[in-house]
């Protein structure tokens, strides 16, 4: 279709593409008058990031779209809408004008908060961790009431988010602290018992008395025996004593002396007969000390036999009681294990409790609000002019296209380009209308609608 052909269908068409623009145009206006008025404030509410001193997580930089978009659910959520009519007053808009029809459902109040919900609209601020809380109301003071509610209902229903599995750990905490202290008190007395009952302190054996006299008894029998064998190693009991040594170095000495005078003198001599009587008295003597040496050192080795048996005994009979004891201190670290494992155990559950009922108390989260939803001084929407635009171009288009239709549904030939079409024959020749003469002179190349299409129209 050319563009003459349009601009004759228009020309056709004129009275209906009129009436088509002239009532989009009065719906424009009447939508414009009898519209109610309606007004949006927004609430401002910023994701903090900072790290929290109560749970010691942070969230760094921009925070997760994920992260944004449960914020946005949660708001969106029928828990706060809840909330929000609780803060709202009954007596004033929104709520006085759900309460009727709200009075005729099965839950009414799920059908108030579904109902405000409709006019809620949550959207993230771009590249920036605010969220916009908007509520659309019909006064400006509504909306600002409403927007305000959403807001601080939000930031309540966050908190308890974050406050509720805090209150219930704790709670259970608190039991398993109360488990966790029975254990270790029933440790304890289990191992103080079995302390009187064995009088064992210390699982050390390092500071046993026992086990230190035991060391005692090896250390002097090991002495007694080094003592004995360096006696032996001696020489005897002569070689230990001064007296018969010296004794024995006299009797050597004189019989020297005898044996050098005898070569001179005789057996009659009076020296000779002298130094003979002093050597038996010495040999005499050497003899009688030396025996009791000897006696002395007998007595002296069989005490010191007597003494390493002694010692060997009471080692014997210590080492049973030690053996016993280190069986009695086996039980005792097992026990003081328990003990310490309670003790462990009970005081990470209290840490762990004391966390947990710090988290439960406290008394706000990373949502800050920024700042208060103040009444719009504007109405939301298009203005009465920028309307009538909208609808004008819309009439235009509706216009057009309502023509069109009509053409489709009763087609006429309307010029010669419409009869060439519809024979398919060339055209040789256009006959003009009765007032060509009076009219215009039309170009050389424009087409020319035919006399014929004038009749038919």
């Amino acid at each position: 279709m050319s563009l003459h052909q349009l601009f004759s269908i228009l020309r056709a068409r004129r009275a209906a593409a009129g009436l088509i623009l002239l009532v989009t145009l009065a719906l424009a206006l009447a939508w414009v008058l009898v519209r109610p008025a309606s007004y949006k404030a927004s609430a401002p509410v910023l994701v903090d990031v900072k790290t929290d001193p109560v749970g010691g997580t942070a969230l760094q930089g921009m925070v997760a779209p994920s992260y944004m978009a449960t914020q946005i659910d949660i708001v969106k959520s029928d828990r706060v809408a809840e909330r929000v009519l609780q803060m709202l007053p009954a007596g004033e808009e929104p709520v006085k004008s759900l309460k009727e029809p709200a009075a005729r459902k099965s839950a009414p109040q799920a059908w108030m908060a579904r109902e405000i919900q409709k006019k809620l609209d949550v959207k993230p601020a771009r590249e920036s961790n605010i969220v916009n809380i908007s509520w659309t109301g019909s006064t400006p003071s509504e909306a600002a009431r409403v927007a305000n509610a959403f807001a601080q209902a939000y930031l309540d229903v966050s908190l308890e988010i974050k406050t509720n599995p805090a209150k219930r750990y704790a709670e259970w905490f608190d039991d398993q602290v109360k488990a966790s202290r029975d254990r270790l008190e029933t440790a304890q007395s289990k191992l103080s018992t079995f302390q009187e009952q064995s009088g064992i302190v210390s699982a050390d054996e390092r500071g046993d008395y026992e086990t230190a006299r035991l060391n005692d008894l090896a250390a002097q029998l090991t002495a007694m025996r080094n003592r004995s064998a360096s006696s032996a190693g001696a020489g005897g009991a002569d070689n230990a004593s001064p007296l018969v040594n010296n004794l024995r170095q006299d009797v050597a000495r004189l019989e020297a002396k005898v044996s050098e005078n005898s070569a001179t003198m005789g057996s009659a001599h009076p020296v000779m007969q002298a130094l003979n009587a002093q050597l038996s008295a010495l040999r005499s003597r050497m003899s009688s000390e030396s025996s009791r040496v000897g006696d002395a050192a007998q007595g002296a080795f069989r005490s010191s036999k007597s003494r390493e048996q002694e010692l060997e005994k009471a080692i014997e009979a210590q080492k049973t009681k030690v053996l016993a004891m280190t069986k009695q201190r086996g039980q005792l670290s097992v026990l003081q294990r328990e003990v310490d494992s309670a003790q462990k155990a009970y005081e990470t559950v209290s840490a762990s409790a004391a966390q947990a009922r710090l988290q439960s108390l406290a008394n706000q989260t990373n949502m800050v609000r920024i700042s208060s939803a103040i009444e719009p001084t504007e109405k939301t929407g298009l203005s009465g002019m920028q309307t009538m635009m909208v609808a004008g171009m819309g009439g235009l288009l509706l216009a057009l296209i309502g023509a069109l239709l009509l053409e489709l549904g009763n087609r006429r030939v309307r010029s010669v380009e419409d009869l060439a079409m519809v024979t398919r024959l060339p055209i040789l020749g256009t006959v003009p209308t009765a007032g060509a003469a009076l009219t215009p002179l039309r170009l050389p190349g424009a087409p020319r609608r035919l006399a014929l299409a004038r009749s038919i129209a």
